[in-house]
């Protein structure tokens, strides 16, 4: 049925509203990272302006961001290869062996707010004396990460047919060799978003890493609070620094959006 005159007016507000809310704060917050403070709080320049990068110098010369980009690099690269090489083995048995207890119990790890585990493993881990480095960031990334990627795998695998796996089994092959070499091949789409998604999530984490990083293991969203200051706020350094954790990510979200789509609905379309 064809769409009346009102409806489609409706849809158009509607979605330029969607946009507009989503995009605002993300141009208000590119605007004041190309001011000074004072032209921040100046009402009067709020459209116009003299951009400055000094803020941009301040996060990259005076605040060790090249190093904290590079442990969020490392962080979220380790935790995602981490999580992947055990997710997808783990995801495919779940799938193919209908494993639902144990897919139960990831489910149940997926809905478990994190902050709720962060006292108990800031206790163990203290006493191991793993707190503030690498190991420990990786490894509470990877509670995030792994229950993700199982989750999403196990989609995709439930929509893969068997009768290939089937095919090569009857062929020689045993059920590691079939997964090698037939079912890993065509789970290439599905494997492209969990480890993009899970990426994603693990750049933007917060909560872990403010807990248990170290002075040496930052990574870019604990980084930004060096600008809050318990008198004042330098609301232009804190602005450039927010751009420089978000715009990458919204990059790499904007090549691969295609991709992580089609993964996603991969799964959806079996029977």
């Amino acid at each position: 049925m064809k769409a009346s005159p009102s409806y489609r007016v409706f849809r158009v507000v509607a979605l330029v509203v969607v946009v507009l809310s989503l995009v605002t704060p993300l141009l208000w917050m590119i605007a004041a990272s190309l001011k000074t403070n004072v032209d921040i709080y100046d009402t009067g320049k709020a459209l116009v302006f003299s951009p400055t990068l000094d803020n941009y110098a301040t996060v990259l010369q005076q605040s060790h961001y090249v190093q904290f980009i590079g442990n969020s690099l490392w962080v979220a690269f380790a935790a995602t290869v981490l999580s992947l090489i055990l997710g997808v083995p783990a995801a495919y048995s779940m799938s193919r062996f209908n494993m639902n207890k144990s897919a139960l119990v990831v489910l149940m790890a997926r809905v478990i707010p994190g902050v709720s585990l962060l006292v108990p493993w800031y206790y163990v881990f203290s006493n191991l004396q793993l707190v503030g480095g690498f190991t420990v960031l990786i490894l509470s990334h990877m509670f995030v990460s792994l229950p993700l990627i199982v989750y999403i795998m196990m989609g995709f695998f439930d929509g893969l047919p068997e009768e290939l796996e089937e095919a090569a089994l009857v062929d020689g092959l045993t059920h590691i060799g079939a997964f090698r070499r037939v079912t890993l091949p065509l789970s290439v789409p599905g494997i492209a978003t969990a480890g993009i998604l899970s990426f994603i999530f693990s750049w933007n984490n917060f909560m872990f890493a403010l807990v248990l990083s170290g002075a040496d293991t930052k990574t870019l969203p604990v980084a930004i609070f060096d600008f809050v200051g318990y008198a004042s706020i330098d609301w232009g350094g804190l602005m450039a620094a927010a751009t420089v954790v978000t715009l990458p990510i919204m990059v790499i979200a904007l090549f691969v959006q295609k991709y992580v789509v089609s993964g996603l609905t991969a799964g959806a379309t079996k029977g």
